[in-house]
């Protein structure tokens, strides 16, 4: 952000009566909260600023230590001053006594709020005295959200009715409506190895048996027979970014033709390279879509949806009955207006994670050159191979040094890929060599004798 630029932009702040060091602050404040100023953006230097307000120094440094305390700047010797937004440290069900208050944490893949939520909440909030007049209960959700699914899916080629659609908390609510609805204790699931490990939770808290579909770096293998229910992820497979091409759809489907197949698209609006494929439905009408808005947009929105036909999906809603009666209302609301204007925050989204694939990668080649992965396609996070194991002593060695991980065992059905980790690149780019150099220590520290007992999170997001 050069100095002119900023200093139109706080235009509207500036001759408001209050010190102009107050102002300055408020202004940077409320362009950061509402987007204009990015997370990640670095502001011109204080005596560049200074100059283009035709003001002294010290109040540009006075408004920086401001936002510096508030935690909407942060500064670093050789990196600048960058926009930042305040947090609440997420409380998390598997702290351990002694960690670092400090941690980077690489066990959540998922993107801060896109700037333009802040607007769709407050319309949203403008949306909901319409609303006000019912009892606000939605089994199968909001309607008008169910509308904006049905034509968001349209828009990528999978031609979607309203009717089609039951709004979830997001896609793993989908995935164990459909486990309760269609399976019974003891029975076989097909999920892919290595998976995102809340699916393997899923089918192992309703006492079912997983079954391995391994994918590889040359796809995915031929699926076994006999299974009744196959969860799969061609868009951007969790971990390994992958995505199927048409052939490989069609096969894995065919091998599957006596199965309900639920088709994970959590990635599907985050393919960063290469067109989009065919949605797995127009192949096959009988897939179970399963859908989230909490990757794509924000993990905080907690809006996804099953896209089916409305039989099933009247069979999930009873399911769903005896844990919630629906998705709130006004969180559907944002989701409405956030779908409205997809096109121009997923591309911001695509365009933000290319930038910090790219660092991440960059960071690895040159500090630690013989760790190998292949760059995912879609997604937010690297597959990566360690030259030796093992991933686990890795993970426990690196939460020492602020900096947790997931290690590969946790991503399969049988507790193997200890040579594994998944890195999300969902942080900052400029905070790659950082990580980078966490790990360079871990990797060096797990090799030695005296490296702490092992402890790994089962909390992955």
């Amino acid at each position: 952000m050069g100095p002119d630029r900023l200093a139109t932009l706080l235009e509207p702040w500036l001759g408001s009566g209050v010190p102009v060091y107050v102002a300055v602050s408020a202004g940077v404040r409320g362009l950061a909260l509402d987007g204009r100023l990015p997370v990640g953006t670095r502001l011109p230097s204080e005596r560049a600023l200074a100059a283009a307000l035709n003001v002294n120094r010290t109040t540009v440094s006075a408004a920086y230590n401001v936002l510096r305390q508030e935690r909407y700047l942060r500064s670093a010797h050789g990196a600048g001053s960058r926009i930042s937004l305040p947090t609440t440290p997420a409380q998390r069900p598997d702290s351990r006594p002694g960690e670092p208050r400090e941690v980077l944490d690489l066990t959540v893949a998922a993107l801060p709020a896109p700037g333009q939520l802040p607007g769709a909440a407050r319309a949203a909030a403008a949306d909901l005295s319409a609303q006000l007049a019912g009892h606000g209960l939605h089994p199968f959700g909001l309607p008008a959200l169910r509308a904006a699914v049905a034509r968001h899916l349209t828009g990528r080629g999978l031609a979607t009715d309203a009717e089609q659609i039951l709004v979830t908390s997001g896609v793993l609510q989908g995935w164990n409506l459909l486990l309760r609805a269609l399976s019974r204790p003891g029975a076989p699931v097909l999920v892919e190895q290595p998976t995102y490990p809340a699916v393997l939770d899923a089918v192992r808290a309703h006492h079912l048996h997983p079954v391995a579909l391994p994918v590889t770096a040359t796809g995915w293998d031929r699926p076994a027979a006999g299974v009744p229910l196959a969860h799969l992820t061609p868009d951007g497979q969790n971990p390994t970014g992958r995505v199927a091409d048409e052939a490989a759809r069609e096969q894995v489907l065919g091998g599957l033709r006596d199965a309900v197949v639920a088709v994970d698209e959590t990635f599907a609006d985050l393919v960063l390279d290469g067109p989009a494929p065919t949605p797995c439905a127009v192949l096959r009408q009988d897939v179970v879509t399963l859908g989230s808005m909490n990757k794509a947009f924000w993990a905080g929105l907690r809006i996804g949806w099953v896209r089916a036909d409305p039989e099933l999906l009247a069979r999930l809603a009873q399911e769903r009955a005896s844990a919630d009666l629906g998705s709130p209302v006004l969180d559907q609301l944002v989701a409405v207006r956030l779908l409205a204007d997809a096109d121009a925050i997923l591309a911001e989204r695509r365009d933000h994670l290319r930038r910090s694939r790219a660092a991440l990668e960059q960071a690895l080649r040159d500090r630690l050159p013989d760790w190998r992965w292949s760059s995912p396609r879609a997604g937010m996070a690297l597959w990566v191979e360690l030259p030796h194991p093992s991933a686990t002593r890795i993970a426990s060695v690196a939460l020492d040094l602020g900096l947790r991980l997931t290690p590969g065992p946790r991503f399969t059905v049988d507790g193997t890929a200890d040579r594994w980790l998944r890195l999300p690149f969902t942080l900052t780019a400029h905070q790659a060599d950082t990580v980078v150099g966490l790990l360079r220590q871990a990797a060096l520290r797990s090799t030695s004798p005296s490296s702490r007992d092992l402890h790994v999170s089962r909390w992955t997001v």
